[in-house]
């Protein structure tokens, strides 16, 4: 039998490009230790925010 959890009981982890928190994914449950963007939106983010502070 399967446990199931509470969405608040869920791992978190904090995305180093919005520095929002986000929470584990059935998607991710092989993978989660190498997750470290909420979104596909913030993994193509994080290039654009290292150019604009090496041009600056």
């Amino acid at each position: 039998m399967v446990k199931f959890r509470k969405k608040s009981d869920l791992p978190t982890k904090i995305c180093p490009v919005c520095q929002r928190p986000f929470t584990w994914r059935k998607k991710w449950q092989d993978c989660w230790d190498d997750v470290k963007y909420c979104s596909e939106r913030c993994r193509r983010r994080r290039d654009d925010t290292k150019h604009h502070h090496d041009q600056s």
